[in-house]
């Protein structure tokens, strides 16, 4: 797995929505290049909640984005972890640095933003979402092999593809008239929605 550089961040955030949200927000407020990618961790130590990871291009980048996010003014406890440093309540910092070790040390979590992610919406072929993107394979839910690369995807304009050992995996199933989509759905019902 290639050497990143990532800082966490935990806002005690509930739900896979909210994650996702504040992933966007973040990466908006903070002007982050379209090479950082933003992931979510689940912490399940105290109250099972999420935690995020950003990883970016280089150390510059991190100690920029690590001085903006000490800075801020947000409502809200907010643990913060990049290398040995932490910032905020003990217990969202240790849930931050959580997040740091699922990405570099397990090369896990789930992506919410990624190199390629926003050119990647409506109806798009498996390969050219490999060749566009972050994504190092697509795995077809059920299948012991990857999907075919002439197979379309239905994007949903919601992809979250997993690291898994440091590689990029978007998991897939069948859908009516033989187009793929992706295997988490845009609106999950609040029942399954975190699990």
């Amino acid at each position: 797995m290639t050497a990143v550089t990532v800082i966490g961040v935990d806002a005690a955030t509930a739900g896979l929505g909210d994650a996702d949200h504040l992933a966007r927000a973040l990466a908006g407020e903070l002007a982050l290049p379209d090479t950082v990618s933003v992931g979510t961790h689940a912490v399940r130590a105290g109250r099972p909640h999420l935690a995020l990871s950003l990883t970016l291009p280089d150390a510059a980048t991190a100690a920029e984005v690590w001085w903006a996010l000490t800075g801020r003014t947000e409502p809200g406890p907010v643990g913060l972890a990049f290398g040995e440093r932490r910032h905020g309540p003990a217990e969202l910092a240790e849930g931050a640095a959580h997040a740091v070790a699922e990405r570099t040390l397990h090369g896990a979590g789930r992506a919410v933003l990624f190199p390629g992610a926003g050119a990647l919406t409506g109806t798009v072929g498996v390969a050219e979402l490999l060749a566009a993107s972050a994504v190092d394979e697509v795995a077809l839910l059920g299948s012991a092999g990857p999907a075919a690369g002439e197979r379309r995807i239905m994007t949903r304009d919601h992809l979250r593809p997993e690291w898994r050992e440091g590689r990029l995996v978007l998991t897939v199933m069948e859908a009516a008239g033989g187009v793929l989509v992706p295997f988490e759905v845009p609106d999950p019902t609040p029942c399954c929605a975190d699990h």
